[in-house]
């Protein structure tokens, strides 16, 4: 085979699953624990996976006290400080931190990112987001959240002035003659100057460009908005799809958005987060997931239904059918897809306030033959171009997709044995973009 799948390791940082830290063990701390989290990246590396992708959270009183004295995300790492400490111990796997376009600033953006990109060898990549969560905003001096196409807006300015600072100098720009004592050419330095509707940034940045010239652009939203950011913007997509129908019609839009732009397809990869539950048998992997939603607490569903729907769902009749939600200022698509998984199975409130308590979105639960038949499905039924995988629990969820999975895609063509570049550009097959103020020739 020609085309084979990309993946990712969403770490959030360790697990998407509400009771990920309850399984029997399970490394209780590992959101915290350096030492773990160097097991976790060195066991990626080795099953040659393309990036650890590290999300983030920026508020930590986003939900009622009872509901959050159960999360094991209330205390994680500082995604660019992890990462560059991940750097150190690892040689080729990608390095993938979540940033927000709303809560902070280009300047700094860029030279962190820039920073990771040079300490890593050129293995850097940005996820962009534009911070749904309105309980980020009383952390950053506002009473109340940005609109959302507003963030949007902001986002795509931001992302220009990011990658302008990227490009502030040549390649070429740094001498460094010391018999003259001329260090760098100021022919070869570009000052940004920008002034737009959101931001206000002379530069130039104060690093050399980025190895990859510029980290991987990634990019997470799903809304009207956020699909047409993407497609102008991204070069790979955190996708949400939980059906293969729907990866398939996300695909085709977005790569048709892109065509529309003048940007060839290929040039951005699509892997929608799926949680993979694997097991050597069938029955074992189903009693693994089993055991793990049994470890979801009643007081951790309403209040992550309620997060995920963006409304207060604890008024809600448990027991009768999902009622008409109104928009809000959230993730507009993350709602739209909940919505619809309830219509689509006739969920109770109650069923499901059960199923997003652990996890709601894509999964693959079965034995590595199982797994990749779907995976290979969905890669040549052009759904998607690869995944996010999602551990249920570590280190075993982890060590079981290494130990299991990996080797079924291997074995059938569907994913490399080696890594045969060494920058995260090189794992996803994508061009080093040309410096717009230098460019060669």
């Amino acid at each position: 085979m020609t085309k084979q799948l990309h993946l990712g390791a969403f770490m959030r940082p360790v697990g998407i699953h509400t009771a990920w830290w309850r399984y029997p063990g399970a490394y209780a701390d590992a959101n915290f624990n350096l030492q773990h989290l160097t097991r976790f990246i060195q066991t990626l590396e080795r099953a040659r996976f393309d990036a650890f992708f590290m999300a983030d959270h920026l508020a930590v009183l986003n939900m009622p006290m009872a509901a959050l004295r159960r999360s094991g995300t209330a205390t994680s790492f500082e995604p660019l400080t992890l990462l560059s400490a991940l750097a150190m111990v690892t040689e080729r796997i990608g390095l993938i931190a979540t940033a927000s376009t709303t809560f902070d600033e280009p300047y700094h953006i860029a030279r962190r990112f820039a920073s990771l990109d040079h300490i890593s060898g050129g293995r850097a990549g940005w996820n962009v987001v534009t911070t749904s969560n309105p309980d980020a905003a009383l952390n950053f001096g506002l009473t109340e959240h940005v609109e959302h196409d507003e963030r949007y807006r902001r986002a795509r300015e931001f992302h220009e002035v990011v990658t302008g600072l990227w490009d502030s100098w040549a390649d070429d720009a740094w001498l460094r003659d010391q018999e003259s004592g001329i260090f760098f050419d100021p022919a070869k330095l570009h000052v940004l100057d920008h002034k737009g509707e959101h931001l206000s940034v002379r530069g130039p940045l104060n690093i050399a460009r980025p190895i990859q010239g510029w980290p991987v652009i990634v990019q997470a939203g799903a809304s009207e908005a956020g699909k047409q950011l993407a497609a102008e913007t991204a070069e790979v997509i955190f996708g949400s799809s939980r059906t293969i129908e729907d990866g398939r019609v996300f695909y085709k839009d977005v790569k048709a958005r892109m065509q529309a732009l003048g940007r060839a397809p290929d040039t951005l990869k699509i892997l929608p987060g799926a949680l993979v539950v694997a097991g050597r048998t069938n029955a074992e992997a189903r009693e693994k997931k089993a055991l793990l939603d049994s470890l979801v607490h009643p007081e951790s569903g309403i209040p992550n239904l309620s997060i995920r729907l963006g409304v207060d769902a604890s008024g809600f009749d448990l027991d009768a059918p999902l009622p008409d939600i109104p928009q809000t200022n959230q993730s507009q698509s993350g709602q739209s897809a909940l919505v619809a998984l309830a219509r689509r199975e006739n969920l109770t409130v109650r069923q499901l306030a059960q199923l997003v308590g652990g996890y709601g979105g894509l999964q693959m639960v079965g034995t590595a033959g199982e797994i990749a038949d779907t995976m290979q499905e969905w890669l040549e039924s052009e759904a998607s171009d690869g995944f996010n995988i999602m551990f249920p629990t570590v280190p075993a969820g982890l060590d079981d997709f290494a130990d299991l999975v990996v080797p079924e895609l291997q074995r059938r063509g569907l994913f490399r044995r080696e890594y045969e570049g060494t920058t995260l550009r090189d794992h996803l097959g994508l061009k080093r973009p040309e410096n717009r103020f230098f460019p060669v020739g």
